[in-house]
């Protein structure tokens, strides 16, 4: 399996055809209860819905910083997963000290009708919870989700990071656009039938091959050398592999138009993206903005995330843009990525504004060498 298969399951899965029916182990009406995240960063539960908890894991006043994680096959446990692999743990050790994280909870028989537009909702709860505007992170799905947000509620966004998002999906090929592209539309509404309105997260997990190749892909994704050994690679290894067990269940209706609005039509990059009532145009957004991108992601390109640039009405000298090296997870978890790439994102989130020297100074630095893992 290429290590970034298991990240696009939901678009790729039905083109296997033929087993995608929910196994006998969990029943629908299970679906919302999961597994509790074992975060490795000290928090509290700030605010709890039907479709979310808001976790506060603030050490300091100051602007609040909200990420939002992706609502997809795993959960959010993948921004604060192990010491030295934790983005918020960096986030707070570089000055960000006033930040919360959204964690979408898996989807219920009850929830199976929920739309981006009722997930669009949601956030604007969260928002308006913490109560002044935010500077928000959006990881993978979660990003193009808090770019829709940020265009649709300018007045609550202070500024914006993207990273792993794909925002213009004709950019560049990738392996989500490909299978969507190749994927009959009866065999989507196969899979969302099968799972009683929803697609079903540990059906999916299934489809994959066996747990033996789930090391191999942790360590890539964690930025761990094959021959780095010890108890703290142990530790990220198994906290690795214990998130990667722990599945959600998706809305039908969700999904669908994730599918079909974002990967098929590109509606995001054409500016005919409906949110609550009005369609985006990307161009509205003229918050200091910083995107990320993995060099080797073929989930969300560099191309389709650096698009994102010229779409945007923020200044060239608000912008900056990094590419890392690694594939889609080391975004998130990978050391060498938090170390460098999210130390730069940290430092322009607390000194950087529109028209700063200091963005203009950051976006022309050179990458830092580290050690390797």
């Amino acid at each position: 399996m290429a290590p970034w298969q298991f990240w696009m399951w939901p678009w790729i899965a039905p083109a296997t055809g033929g087993g995608l029916q929910r196994g006998p182990r969990q029943a629908v009406a299970d679906a919302a209860g999961g597994c509790p995240i074992p975060w490795a960063t000290p928090n509290r539960l700030m605010l709890e819905t039907e479709q979310f908890r808001l976790w506060d894991f603030s050490v300091a006043a100051g602007q609040p910083v909200l990420i939002v994680t992706p609502f997809t096959l795993h959960d959010a446990g993948l921004a604060d997963l192990a010491p030295g692999h934790s983005l918020v743990e960096r986030l707070l050790a570089e000055g960000c000290g006033a930040l919360m994280l959204l964690e979408w909870k898996s989807a219920d028989h009850e929830r199976r009708f929920e739309t981006i537009d009722m997930q669009l909702a949601a956030m604007n709860v969260a928002v308006d919870e913490i109560g002044c505007a935010v500077d928000l992170i959006g990881l993978c799905q979660g990003g193009w989700l808090s770019l829709l947000y940020a265009a649709r509620f300018k007045q609550k966004i202070s500024r914006l990071v993207l990273a792993g998002v794909p925002v213009d999906v004709e950019a560049a090929p990738s392996a989500i656009t490909v299978a969507a592209q190749s994927t009959p539309a009866f065999t989507v509404e196969h899979l969302i039938e099968g799972g009683g309105g929803l697609v079903d997260g540990e059906t999916m997990l299934r489809l994959w091959p066996d747990e033996s190749e789930w090391p191999v892909l942790a360590r890539g994704a964690l930025q761990v050398s094959p021959h780095k050994s010890g108890r703290s690679v142990e530790k990220a290894v198994a906290a690795f592999l214990g998130w990667f067990g722990r599945t959600l269940d998706l809305p039908g209706a969700y999904y669908r138009q994730a599918l079909h609005w974002l990967y098929l039509e590109n509606r995001l990059a054409r500016g005919r993206f409906p949110a609550l009532g009005r369609e985006i145009d990307l161009a509205s957004i003229t918050c200091p903005l910083a995107l990320m991108a993995a060099r080797d992601d073929n989930i969300a390109p560099p191309e389709q995330v650096f698009a994102a640039a010229s779409l945007v009405g923020t200044p060239a000298d608000a912008q900056i843009r990094l590419e890392t090296e690694g594939s889609h997870l080391a975004l998130f978890m990978g050391q060498k990525t938090l170390h460098r790439e999210w130390r730069r994102i940290a430092r322009w989130l607390n000194d950087a504004g529109v028209g700063s020297p200091k963005v203009e100074a950051l976006a022309r630095k050179p990458k830092r060498r580290t050690r390797s893992g």
